[in-house]
């Protein structure tokens, strides 16, 4: 089973606005509200696959209610702790500028999460944990150091998407998969990507400190993943980009569920593209469909 642990979910209230006057009175066009967090957001996009999964994490209040109510009409399977504070909303301005105000998240208790650690210790050889976005305050992404031990000493493979030292750390457990992309990679070794060449030399650093696979996503650029046998370029696909949130965790599910279920790669990879750009030129998350026309046209050489 693929498990996808957010510990930090939202509500994600887009609100449109045609032009925003701060100081004044402004009446929305539309809105939308949606569960949010980057491993919810892989949950999603797991399902449109058709592939199982159970997304966990922490929630309480009505705000969290609301996203275990949104997953299980999407007929997600969940199995969140429950924390005493409210989860948070992050309001998303989408105007002739965009604008974001995010929420800071609940206070989670030693209660709490130990309640989560023995849920992750229940897991097996059999599973996959998907460790995506950042951590509640109080906890800090050191948390997570605490966290994937308890499920590599389980038996289960781990996704990490993260960044900076938190990603650094977590090699030493030699996640299945990991993917910045090439800024993120850039801030991680201090350096400045010139090219491909330069992407795959410090993606490969990635791989000799622990990681067995290592998508880089470079946008409009397209993506190189790097496994410990060769490496793979997927050429960007034409289209108008709509919608940048959620893509890179549409690419970690898209390749996560396709190589727990065949093992190969290079599939995967054409899958997390596929993903990752049809949510780019989507509003939402992509839709079934519209991968599996993306997917279509999807390239990928050995280099």
């Amino acid at each position: 089973m693929i498990y996808t642990v957010t510990l930090n979910p939202s509500i994600d209230f887009i609100v449109r606005i045609d032009h925003l006057e701060t100081g004044s009175v402004n009446r929305m066009a539309s809105d939308d509200k949606f569960a949010g967090g980057k491993g919810i957001n892989v949950s999603r996009i797991l399902q449109r696959l058709d592939i199982d999964n159970i997304a966990t994490g922490f929630i309480g209040g009505f705000t969290g209610q609301f996203i275990e109510e949104s997953l299980r009409s999407e007929q997600i399977i969940t199995n969140f702790i429950p924390v005493k504070e409210d989860t948070r909303i992050n309001v998303k301005i989408k105007s002739d500028l965009e604008t974001e105000i995010n929420g800071a998240g609940p206070e989670i208790s030693d209660f709490e999460l130990q309640a989560m650690k023995e849920a992750l210790s229940k897991l097996s050889d059999n599973d996959t944990v998907v460790f995506a976005g950042s951590a509640p305050s109080n906890l800090g992404n050191t948390i997570y150091n605490e966290l994937i031990p308890i499920v590599r000493s389980a038996g289960a493979q781990i996704i990490c998407d993260f960044e900076g030292q938190t990603l650094l750390d977590a090699l030493a457990y030699h996640p299945l998969l990991v993917k910045p992309n090439n800024h993120e990679l850039e801030a991680i070794f201090k350096t400045s990507l010139k090219g491909l060449d330069d992407v795959e030399t410090y993606a490969r650093k990635l791989i000799d400190r622990g990681a067995q696979n290592v998508i880089v996503s470079m946008a409009g650029d397209g993506a190189l993943l790097v496994t410990q046998d060769a490496s793979y370029f997927a050429k960007p696909i034409k289209g108008t980009v709509k919608n940048s949130v959620g893509a890179g965790d549409s690419m970690v599910a898209g390749f996560t569920g396709q190589f727990v279920r065949t093992k190969n790669p290079i599939e995967a990879l054409k899958w997390g593209v596929a993903c990752g750009t049809a949510t780019a030129f989507s509003d939402d998350l992509a839709t079934s469909n519209f991968i599996e026309e993306t997917y279509q046209k999807v390239e990928v050489e050995k280099r």
